[in-house]
């Protein structure tokens, strides 16, 4: 009987995620991949990576009390600044922006990366992303 009911519930489930409205803006769905560790408000201070509010303009390694990694913590020292088209190269491939990060993602299309950036620049402070 219980499993029965777990599978219920699981169908009951998938139904309701294929019927969830889905946003219209393709940088706010490419984040969603990126919310599994960072966050857009400064008050979440549990995640695993550093919140991107105010991310362009900010040094990198740069959020206080973020525990960023030693590779990090260097490029912000050498002048890494956080901007669009950095942004876009470190999405690219974030070991050749900055040797030895914990940062796990990299990839998606050049379109995938603009319109995330763009997003980013609308949702979290002043857009100074120059793309």
């Amino acid at each position: 009987m219980a499993a029965e009911a777990l599978a219920a519930f699981w169908l009951l489930l998938m139904a309701l995620a294929g019927s969830a409205p889905q946003t219209a803006d393709p940088g706010q769905r490419a984040f969603q991949r990126c919310a599994a560790c960072h966050s857009l408000g400064p008050d979440d201070v549990a995640m695993p990576a550093p919140h991107l509010t105010d991310v362009f303009g900010r040094r990198a390694g740069a959020v206080p009390g973020f525990a960023y990694s030693d590779a990090m913590r260097a490029a912000g020292r050498r002048g890494l600044i956080w901007d669009g088209p950095t942004l876009d190269r470190y999405l690219a491939d974030p070991e050749a922006v900055v040797p030895g990060t914990a940062m796990p993602y990299q990839g998606g299309s050049a379109a995938e990366r603009a319109a995330l950036i763009d997003w980013l620049g609308r949702s979290t402070g002043p857009a100074r992303n120059g793309m």
